[in-house]
């Protein structure tokens, strides 16, 4: 499994397009393949910078969302929503020793 988690900062007065953009296509992205959990975080103490946190089946999984045409569409109408560009990054479950 790989966990991604995108940090995107946005412009504060855009933050109800965003929500409404995520509201609008959260179910598609849901339903990709190799798309096992997705939800939207807000950070505590800045109201306008938001975590999308998803798990996947494996980097190739994300990788086919990335490029496919409902990406195409939802990354550009999200991009042009933000103050400062995002961090994303991808990890694993941590395996600790028995």
């Amino acid at each position: 499994m790989l966990i991604r988690i995108v940090r995107l900062t946005l412009e504060p007065a855009r933050v109800p397009e965003f929500l409404k953009l995520f509201q609008d296509t959260e179910d598609q992205i849901r339903q990709m393949p190799g798309c096992r959990f997705l939800e939207l975080w807000q950070d505590a103490d800045q109201p306008n910078v938001y975590c999308t946190h998803s798990h996947w089946d494996s980097a190739a999984a994300l990788n086919t969302y990335r490029r496919s045409a409902l990406f195409g569409q939802v990354w550009p109408a999200t991009k042009a929503l933000f103050a400062a560009p995002a961090v994303a990054f991808s990890v694993h479950p941590a395996v600790l020793p028995v």
